[in-house]
Formats: C-alpha cells, structure tokens, sequence
C-alpha cells in the first residue's frame, strides 16, 4: 500500500526560479559572473528582472559581491542597478538593527545618490526608481512630495504596473510609515482599479489589508480590540477579494504561476482563507502548488503550520 507522503510548504527564496537560485548561491561562495549573466540574460523583461534583482540585493547585502562587481566592470549599468538596491537593503538592516531612530541621514542620501547614478546608467530600467520608492520610507519625515511624485512618475513610465513599485508606494502611505490607513486603501484600490486585466495589481487592497491588521495587532499588544475578529471578513474585504479574483486570476493565461506572482498570490490565499472563501482559496492552492511565501501567513502566525493547515481544510490536493 502506498505511504501519502506529509505535506510541506516549500518556502524556495527564489520562488522556484532556477536560475535565479543559482546566480544566489554565486554570490554566497563570492562570484559575481553568474550575477551578470543572469541579468543579462533577464533582458528587458521587467516584472522578472524586478522581482530577480530584488532577492539578489537581499542577498548581496551580507557580501561585497556587488562592490567587487562594479570594480570590476564599473562601465556595466547592471551592476550600478544591483548596487544600488543592495545599498538600500543595508539600509533597512541598520533600521532593523538600530530602531527607527537610528536611520543615518547621510547613509540614506548616499543611497539615492547611489539609485540615481544607477537610474543615469541604465535609463529604461525602473528597477532604481523602485528603489527610491523603498528607501524613501526610512527618512524620519518621509520625503518631499515634489521628490516621492517625481520617482513614481519616473517609475510609471517606464513600467506603468510595476507590483513592486506599488507596493512600496504602498508602504510608504501606510500608517506604520507615513500615511494612515485611509490613504494606504485609497492608493490601493484607485491602482487596483486602472490595471489593465490580468494584471496583479488589484492584489495591492490585499496587501494594504494585511497591513493594517500587522499594524493593528502590533499596537494592541495581545489586548482584544473590538470589532478586528471580522477584520478579514467583513462584507467588503469579501467583495474586494472576489474582485482580484476576477481581475486578476481568471484573466492569468494558462500554464504555471511565474515566480515574480508567487509572493502576491501568496497574499490573495491567505486573504481567501481568513475570509472563508473556500473555493477561490482551494483554486488558489491549486495554482501555488507548495510554493509557499512567508509573508504574509507570519502575520497571522507560524507561516508553514497555516499555509499547511489551511491547505487541507480547503482542500487541495495538488
């Protein structure tokens, strides 16, 4: 008789992009040429290439591949790109590490002008006005907002529906940033609603509720606040889940999830889940397989026992 074998969550960086793990681990033994290749060879596909150089900053920033790089062929715009989105991760380390106080304004602006210098080098790339969207949140005021329109409007044209820009912008407009909860919603649902369909976008009011509820939790301190048991399932947060359904899933072309939407479509099943919308979770599962992104099921506990659990109450099987 044959042994079902236990479900576990695969929790890949890379969301099972192949190349991309590989190029991850060069820079963990200290090459840099696999880094080159790789982006070489993403091309102008933005939404991947945004999505590829993001993780590899995130792994660049404990290493000096990126600067031995740019030593090397300080002439190639990609390597002024991923330089500059490491500098910006190191810069959330040391907020991490230090506290919100302990942002180092003269770190930060080295790290525009790094973005800058990268936006100059590679002019089509969107990836540095990604960037600058996510470092300006560190700045203890925010940003000029003459400086943040100029950066999303740069962004924007040369990448209109960028996800990881809008989620940054996101962010910023957040209450835990520099926003409220109001303003995070509104930026969430008017880009939500100009996405062409098919797009990931709408997924962005999922993730501003997801913020909100971190955000929440985070103030209450284990205290109960009344009325945040139906935070996930409220008659909109329902309708706003079954409108990214629509917007965005039903309208995905056929075959396997890219693994650029693999951390988005992580957002939208747990929202599934949380509201009780069993069957749109359950497709959900189907399409991620075991694919899972710790964020954001960590928000609402130990990410590898919910998405597992919430997998078999559903359902899925694939």
């Amino acid at each position: 008789m044959a042994v079902r074998r236990r479900f576990v969550p695969d929790f890949d960086p890379a969301f099972g992009d192949r190349p991309l793990a590989d190029a991850l681990h060069d820079i963990v033994i200290g090459r840099w040429q696999g880094v080159r290749d790789l982006l070489h060879a993403t091309g102008d596909d933005w939404p991947l290439r945004t999505h590829r150089i993001r993780l590899l900053a995130h792994a660049a920033a404990g290493s000096s591949a990126a600067e031995i790089w740019r030593a090397a062929e300080p002439d190639r715009p990609d390597a002024a790109v991923l330089g500059a989105a490491t500098e910006v991760v190191r810069a959330f380390q040391r907020v991490i590490a230090t506290g919100r106080g302990g942002a180092d304004r003269a770190r930060l602006d080295a790290a525009v002008r790094a973005c800058l210098t990268a936006a100059d080098a590679h002019p089509a790339d969107p990836m540095p006005w990604v960037s600058l969207l996510t470092v300006a949140r560190l700045y203890e005021d925010g940003v000029p907002r003459r400086d943040l329109r100029g950066w999303w409007d740069e962004l924007r044209r040369r990448d209109p529906y960028n996800v990881e820009g809008h989620v940054q912008l996101l962010r910023y407009h957040s209450a835990r940033w520099h926003g409220t909860h109001g303003r995070m919603y509104d930026f969430a649902r008017d880009a939500a609603g100009a996405s062409p369909p098919g797009s990931p976008l709408p997924v962005l009011v999922q993730i501003a509720r997801a913020e909100e509820y971190r955000y929440v939790a985070d103030a209450a301190q284990g205290r109960i606040v009344r009325g945040f048991d139906q935070h996930w399932k409220h008659e909109l947060a329902i309708r706003e889940i079954r409108r990214t359904w629509e917007r965005w899933v039903l309208w995905r072309t056929d075959g396997p999830v890219a693994p650029q939407e693999i951390g988005e479509l992580n957002y939208l099943t747990h929202a599934a889940c949380l509201a009780g919308l069993r069957q749109e979770a359950g497709g959900l599962f189907t399409l991620l397989g075991a694919r899972a992104a710790y964020l954001p099921w960590a928000y609402t506990g130990d990410a590898a026992e919910q998405f597992t659990r919430w997998r078999a109450q559903v359902g899925a099987t694939s």
